[in-house]
């Protein structure tokens, strides 16, 4: 897997309903992910699973909403949901292979 250095952001962009999310990288992609997809997919325990356990399905998650975005170091962002969900630090990494890019 390509390291952070090669995926660095250029810039996160909430669109105005906040229910997506826009990231430019330096290396000319660009992505766009749905709020419900990185709801859903968070890399949180609440979403993993703690100690191993199997994580409870999320359902409901259809119209959630971005709130903000914090970011954490130079290799993530927190994004904060309006379900109150805020635990998952999500890196440059993972956001392009969740975009599948």
């Amino acid at each position: 897997m390509p390291s952070s250095k090669e995926n660095w952001p250029a810039e996160l962009r909430v669109n105005p309903a906040k229910d997506a999310l826009r990231i430019a990288f330096d290396d000319g992609v660009a992505i766009t992910l749905s709020a419900q997809k990185l709801r859903v997919e968070s890399p949180s325990a609440e979403t993993r699973g703690h100690g191993g356990a199997k994580p409870p399905p999320l359902a409901g998650k259809e119209n959630v909403k971005i709130v903000r975005l914090e970011p954490v170091g130079n290799y993530a962002v927190r994004i904060v949901f309006d379900d109150g969900h805020d635990s998952g630090l999500y890196s440059w990494d993972y956001l392009k292979t969740l975009a599948g890019a």
